[in-house]
Parts: C-alpha cells; structure tokens; sequence
C-alpha cells in the first residue's frame, strides 16, 4: 500500500509539471509586457493631466464683434502641457493676453501658446491670458459655444463657454 503511494506514474507527472508551468508561464507574460513597456518609455513618464472648467465668453457691443473667452485650466499631472490654439465652431481663435503699453495705456499681446504647469491652475481674465475671438451674430446671453483647445502634451479638449454680458462674468 505504501509502495502505490510513493510510485510516480506518467499521469501525475505530468498533472504536477502543469500545474508548476502555468504560474511560471503567467510571470513570464507579465515580464515581457512591463519590459516592452519600460523600453517604450511608458515607465516613469510624467503625464499632463488637463482639466478645462467653466468657460465664458463676452457679448460684444457696439459695433465690434471682437470678443473674449475665458476658461478655467486645471494640470493635475505631474508634467507641464501648453495651450497651443484654440477653435470654436470652426473658426481659428488667438491666445492672447493683456499687456501694458507704458503711461497707463493696455494693449493685447496675441501668444504662439500658454504654459500651463504641472500641479497648478490657469484662470483666463481680461487682465491676463485669455482667448480673442469673432463673435457670431445671433449669440445671445445663456448661448453655449462650443471650443476645442489643443495642448502640446494631451491633444484636445472640448469645452463649452456660456455668452455672458460684460459685467456679469464676475470679472
């Protein structure tokens, strides 16, 4: 009886040597995929992560359709982005900001891009960085706008921005 227990026999051989080869398989898959993705460089990249909040944009009045909008632009990443460009509806928008002109006089700088570093927020105002525009006709107060904003790092980011008078945008 003890002599049947000791006997190794083909078929638990090769139940055992399965049961070892699956774990040892399984770590091997594993290995392979994090070295692959370590020579990608996928291991320790820092990412931007983009956040784009409440978007507003000026009904102009007057004669003039030039307008502003202004977005709230979180990074909660670990690496800077860029604003590069900006669109809505379709058309092309400028990065701009305001400037002084020396004597008390203003003036608008229009920017190549924006940075927006990593761990920090980017509130658009008319005293600083924010977005010119062309206003459409027909915009009206409550009106949403649609924007594309396109970041160096994270690519684009569509975000709506509410048609507000001047005055009411907490500016």
């Amino acid at each position: 009886m003890t002599r049947s227990f000791r006997r190794l026999d083909r078929r638990r051989l090769t139940d055992t040597a399965l049961a070892a080869l699956a774990p040892v398989v399984a770590c091997g898959v594993a290995l392979g995929g994090l070295t692959a993705w370590v020579g990608a460089g996928g291991a320790g990249r820092p990412t931007a992560r983009i956040d784009v909040s409440y978007g507003r944009v000026l009904l102009p009045f007057g004669d003039t359709r030039e307008t502003s909008a202004y977005f709230d632009v979180s990074n909660t990443g670990d690496a800077g982005d860029r604003l590069v460009a900006v669109t809505y509806t379709g058309k092309q928008a400028e990065i701009s900001r305001h400037a002084k002109a020396g004597r008390g006089a203003a003036t608008k700088a229009y920017l190549d891009s924006t940075e927006v570093p990593a761990g920090t927020r980017l509130s658009m105002s008319p005293h600083g960085v924010n977005v010119t525009l062309l206003a459409q006709r027909g915009w009206r107060p409550g009106d949403l706008i649609r924007f594309t904003l396109r970041f160096e790092r994270s690519g684009t980011i569509d975000a709506f921005a509410v048609v507000t008078r001047p005055g009411e945008s907490g500016f």
